[in-house]
């Protein structure tokens, strides 16, 4: 067991003001920021600030990617087995304080306290296990006498070699497991890291930078802003000094990313409009049980959340009922902090007056609230909304909350289409017991991946997981295909005599 690294521990990351004000980490070293421009964290909760953290200068970020710069030709040079043993030892050093990263999580994106926790732990096993699928990262050997009618004259020598440094942009929903996949794929493979952290998430992300320095990281490897992204990273997208720009969020911030980014590698895990179909012969429990946790886990704040159930005519009635009784029994509005709590608060005063407008755009063109529909403030109920058609805003439109379209199919193909339809192309999932119906169905969907009986997921995390369409760019999740993205192929070719 490594050492425990405690809460009080944490304090070199903020001043001793209520609320604190955070610090940003570059070269090893916790700094203030001279901009003296600060962005307040209010949690979703009650609207309380629970911190503040710098929107650092564009001098300040230009640090962390200079010190990433040079810290990366000696860290790739750092032995893989030492950079593994290092994650692993922040591994350990999350896990001693999931109960401060926990708590971190609720507060400052208002997921409930088991989802949270759950996060911080998934985490701890990602990275081990990340860290593991590094030590096989491996070139091969080529010789020239494979390729027809080519002399054995020449050998290569293809090795995988590290992109350079790094920018790692996570989402406000997933602080800590968002942001560890993409700093530990780039660390174990050799490459720096320059880590920007969603604003609203930031205090979660600082505290887990600060573990991974604590487990020994040399100065320079890991480095954390913090900032507006239309500000510093705006800035950080166009330095030429980084070499890879992996990113979850919106497809718009992609698009506006990936016009100003030039010659850069560009991984994007993006928006989803989920569909899932439910067939005549489902099994109509299991799949309103599924879909329940699909589309209202952390309120539906997910990129894999179910945003709208296509089901066929035969079952919908019966389906709806069901689906109904399994929402209103586990998944009741409450406060996160509260260990019985399923349904916490949208994120933002914003964000859930888009949710309320997709509900109202759809109410006023003749859908139903089925259940659900209230709010107060942030909170909002589980809502789940019947009669829905293509014509009203939320057939299409990601809501991002706790908000459920069903719409009536007359069939598999009329649900493949209608999914199809979408821009996006994140996943799908298929309920039904005709296994070569799901198959055919599975094979048309234009997605990334399809489950077959069970909510949409990310996980496990050594699956491969990407996006279609306007949903993603590049391998973005799955312990050996993200590890692949972080690296390139040097081929050294030796010339022999015939």
């Amino acid at each position: 067991m490594y050492t425990i690294f405690m809460a009080n521990n944490f304090s070199q990351l903020f001043d001793k003001q209520k609320p604190p004000v955070y610090k940003f980490f570059v070269n090893g070293k916790w700094q203030e920021s001279k901009s003296k421009k600060l962005l307040g964290i209010k949690s979703p909760i009650n609207g309380e600030v629970i911190g503040a953290v710098p929107s650092v200068s564009f001098s300040e970020a230009e640090e962390a990617v200079v010190a990433a710069r040079e810290a990366q030709k000696k860290w790739e040079e750092t032995a893989i087995s030492e950079r593994v043993d290092l994650l692993h030892k922040a591994a350990a050093l999350i896990k001693d304080n999931q109960e401060v990263l926990t708590n971190l999580i609720v507060m400052e994106v208002g997921k409930p306290l088991k989802e949270s926790q759950d996060e911080v732990l998934r985490t701890v096993d990602l990275i081990d296990y990340y860290a593991e699928e590094g030590r096989r990262v491996s070139g091969e050997v080529l010789e020239s006498s494979a390729f027809p009618g080519y002399p054995a004259t020449k050998v290569a020598i293809a090795r995988k070699v590290p992109l350079g440094v790094v920018l790692a942009i996570p989402p406000f929903n997933y602080p800590i497991n968002e942001g560890a996949p993409k700093i530990v794929s780039a660390l174990v493979t050799g490459n720096t890291v320059v880590l920007k952290p969603s604003t609203q998430g930031a205090i979660s992300s600082l505290h887990m930078v600060e573990l991974f320095r604590a487990a020994g990281l040399p100065d320079g490897v890991l480095n954390c802003v913090t900032g507006e992204g239309e500000d510093v990273g705006e800035f950080l997208v166009t330095h030429h000094q980084i070499d890879c720009i992996n990113l979850t969020g919106s497809y718009e911030t992609a698009q506006r990313v990936s016009q100003k980014a030039g010659m850069k590698k560009l991984l994007f895990g993006l928006s989803g409009k989920d569909a899932s179909l439910v067939l005549s012969d489902a099994d109509v429990v299991l799949a309103a049980s599924e879909i329940a946790k699909g589309s209202f886990s952390y309120a539906g704040q997910r990129c894999t959340g179910i945003k709208r159930v296509l089901v066929e005519e035969k079952i919908y009635e019966n389906f709806v009922a069901e689906l109904i009784e399994v929402v209103k029994k586990k998944y009741q509005v409450g406060d996160p902090r509260k260990k019985e709590t399923s349904l916490g608060p949208v994120i933002s005063d914003k964000a859930v007056k888009y949710v309320q407008e997709l509900i109202d755009d759809a109410v006023n063109l003749g859908a139903k609230i089925a259940l659900g529909g209230k709010r107060e403030g942030r909170f909002m109920e589980a809502t789940i909304l019947t009669g829905v058609t293509k014509e009203m805003r939320i057939a299409w439109e990601e809501p991002f909350g706790p908000v459920l379209p069903v719409m009536k199919i007359k069939n598999w193909q009329e649900g493949v289409q209608l999914a199809n339809e979408s821009s996006y192309g994140l996943q799908s999932s298929v309920f039904t017991k005709d296994l070569d119906t799901a198959w055919k169905a599975a094979n048309h969907l234009e997605v990334g991946s399809i489950q077959i009986n069970g909510k949409d997921a990310r996980g496990p995390d050594h699956f491969p997981f990407t996006g279609a369409k306007h949903s993603g760019l590049g391998m973005v999740q799955g312990a050996k295909y993200l590890i692949s993205e972080m690296t390139k192929y040097k081929t050294i070719v030796m010339n022999t005599k015939p």
